[in-house]
């Protein structure tokens, strides 16, 4: 059945603009789009409109029917009472660029965030193998189309501006879920999702559930597992001491069979050039044999592929800060201009970290090794005041010592040493700290 329609569509760009009126002929079954393209087509030919499938699979012609998110194409007019006036306007939550077009690339930039699928390796037949219930688990999440809907729904971002670069709203938050569930990824993104993407920020509404074409249960599904996941590895005394004790066994396999741990790095790196966590492998395997000149050069290339997340920034410069301030400690690199080198790669490592005590051991070094020992012994005490894994307060420990004895205080400095010995007798630092004991006192 014929009818006339009355519309209200939105005309302007990011200058300004306003709703206009306007009356079509359509049919009770056709749909929102269909009703603009004769407005198009009949009235105003340079009505801007994005659009592609016209079959509810691309989400290009989102906007807001009445004030609700919707797809046009899937927006029957029969679900209107014919003397009701349909208004029609752009997603608020994103930019303006002409009348129902709006500039989404918000979006694609919190894509390019993601940590991408890790597999582990295949089975010995060449093969992968997945339960069906993990298969189905994630096939809910590849349903999007990436409409945007949820995104343009989601009050954190369409209230708040500022919140947006740090918070990747829910189409992403499924994205991260789908990939923390599937078995055979490697990758851990709780913390990134955690601090980056602004997890928390989501106070679980169900307003992007109620919007999503697809009928995802994006919060139920998606989001509330995923915050359980960071819950339970930041406060779950269990997890987190797993995860502990699985580091330790890592680190201690990797200073156990050093030579093994190095021909596996190298490997991974020859493979894969530009694989940053195999460099910083290899970095670890050279370090455990003291042999801090090649493990800085390894760290440097880590560095030079470190991927776009903080976490992984932080980690390489730190890394090669550390073996950088090792190597000139060990008397393997001048100072002059490594530790100029080393203090440049720890002030950005210093700015991706939390507070300054993530990496009081660093500057600690820092200091001793450049001849600031009352700072070394400052910073060594600061680190040692936190709870660190023991290798790392071994190294605290060395580096105390270090700062003591160029003080003159060799007394304390020995003192400093054993504890550390004790900690970890086959630090590979020892050997240099023990020739700094011994040598003519510089005072700071």
């Amino acid at each position: 059945m014929a009818y006339d329609l009355s519309m209200r569509v939105w005309r302007g760009d990011s200058s300004g603009g306003g709703l206009q009126d306007f009356t079509v002929s359509v049919e009770e079954e056709e749909v929102v789009l269909d009703a603009l393209f004769k407005v198009q087509a009949e009235q105003v030919g340079d009505l801007a409109i994005r659009w592609n499938c016209k079959a509810g699979k691309c989400g290009s012609c989102s906007a807001e029917i009445n004030g609700r998110p919707r797809l046009m194409c899937m927006t029957r007019l029969n679900v209107f009472d014919p003397s009701e006036t349909i208004t029609v306007t752009p997603l608020r939550t994103f930019p303006l660029i002409k009348d129902l077009v709006t500039d989404v690339s918000f979006n694609y930039e919190m894509a390019k965030k993601v940590p991408a699928f890790a597999p582990q390796p295949r089975e010995a037949d060449g093969t992968y193998r997945m339960m069906q219930t993990d298969v189905e688990r994630g096939q809910e999440f590849r349903k999007c189309i990436e409409c945007w809907l949820c995104q343009d729904t989601c009050h954190v971002i369409r209230d708040h501006e500022e919140n947006k670069p740090a918070f990747a709203g829910p189409r992403f938050f499924i994205r991260y879920a789908e990939l923390e569930m599937h078995p055979l990824d490697t990758n851990d993104r709780r913390q990134l999702v955690q601090d980056q993407m602004g997890l928390g920020l989501c106070n679980i509404t169900k307003c992007c559930t109620e919007v999503c074409p697809e009928n995802i249960k994006i919060t139920d599904n998606g989001i509330i597992p995923l915050k359980e996941r960071v819950v339970d590895r930041q406060y779950d005394p269990l997890v987190w001491l797993g995860s502990r004790i699985s580091r330790r066994d890592r680190r201690e396999a990797s200073a156990d069979d050093s030579g093994t741990a190095e021909e596996s790095a190298r490997q991974q790196v020859t493979s894969s050039p530009k694989d940053r966590a195999g460099h910083l492998a290899l970095a670890e395997s050279l370090g455990a044999q003291g042999r801090w000149k090649e493990a800085s050069e390894s760290s440097r290339q880590a560095v030079a592929t470190r991927s776009r997340t903080k976490g992984s920034q932080l980690s390489a410069l730190s890394t090669h800060a550390w073996t950088l301030l090792c190597a000139v400690e060990a008397g393997q690199l001048p100072a002059d201009p490594y530790a100029d080198q080393a203090a440049d790669a720890l002030r950005q490592a210093q700015r991706l970290a939390s507070t300054g005590t993530v990496l009081a051991g660093h500057h600690a070094l820092l200091a001793a090794v450049t001849g600031r020992y009352a700072d070394g012994e400052r910073q060594a005490n600061e680190a040692l005041s936190w709870d660190r894994p023991k290798r790392e307060r071994a190294d605290s420990l060395l580096t105390l010592a270090r700062s003591l004895a160029g003080s003159g205080r060799r007394e304390e400095a020995a003192q400093a040493l054993e504890e550390s010995r004790a900690l970890w007798p086959d630090n590979p630092r020892i050997a240099g700290v023990e020739r700094h004991l011994h040598s003519p006192v510089t005072a700071d």
